[in-house]
């Protein structure tokens, strides 16, 4: 699933409930540590919120990709597109 929001990278940071959020949103002015670890900064949670986001599109594109080859390479071999779509959902 693709990252929307920075709880979606802290879930990931650590394990266990070691964060929460003071206010209604979920945003890093509402964002409260519960353990012993530091905070992460702002600008280090856009950036990896950024990154992460990048890296799911790009394997989404990927993935598209591969299944356009693969229809390519079916359809080569003399299978029809309904054939293909049927037997393989691409």
């Amino acid at each position: 699933m693709r990252p929307e929001t920075i709880e979606d990278i802290l879930v990931h940071i650590r394990t266990g409930t070691w964060f929460g959020f003071g206010g209604k949103e979920k945003t890093y002015a509402n964002l409260i540590i519960h353990s012993d670890d530091e905070k992460p900064t702002q600008a280090w949670l856009e950036s990896e919120l950024t990154n992460q986001q990048e890296a799911w599109d790009a394997e989404q594109v990927a993935e598209q990709g591969r299944l356009s080859s693969a229809k390519t390479k079916l359809e080569a071999l003399g299978l029809t597109t309904e054939e293909v779509k049927t037997a393989f959902g691409i």
